[in-house]
């Protein structure tokens, strides 16, 4: 037997998950916005090479996808891609702030010991991208495997 579902209901519940998409979307835009604005003089230090600008734009590019993959689906594999660049993001910024990694293989040092504006914006959305993609995985339901009909 199954439990009746009111409309109220299931018109709440796609309420709730278009917010939590718009809000997701948002703070990946916020992180992907930061960052293309900051590439060009981050670029200077490295011209020819794999410098911290093209890095940048390599991390903005991939937040706009996520962003847009969580507002046009709202997936499992949507979340879960948030959560990838979102918290991939935070840590880096996190883990140049405190340790002074020096430069290896083609990748440039990025230790800057600073807090600034839109370091710390970027930070913020970073963070709260990675929160909010991991309360929408969580929240969204697996799909059952289909059986083989035998």
């Amino acid at each position: 037997m199954s439990v009746p579902i009111s409309r109220g209901a299931l018109d709440r519940g796609r309420a709730r998950d278009l917010g939590l998409r718009a809000l997701t979307a948002a703070a990946l835009l916020v992180d992907a916005g930061v960052h293309i604005h900051l590439a060009p003089g981050y670029q200077a230090g490295s011209p020819q090479g794999i410098g911290q600008g093209t890095l940048f734009l390599l991390e903005s590019a991939a937040a706009a996808l996520a962003a847009l993959a969580v507002l046009l689906r709202g997936s499992r594999a949507a979340y879960a891609f948030a959560l990838l660049v979102a918290l991939s993001a935070f840590a880096a910024v996190v883990f140049y702030r405190y340790v002074d990694l020096p430069a290896f293989g083609p990748f440039p040092a990025m230790y800057e010991p600073v807090w600034y504006f839109e370091k710390a914006a970027s930070a913020v959305a970073e963070g709260a991208g990675a929160v909010l993609a991991g309360i929408g995985l969580a929240r969204t339901r697996r799909t059952p495997r289909r059986r083989p009909v035998r």
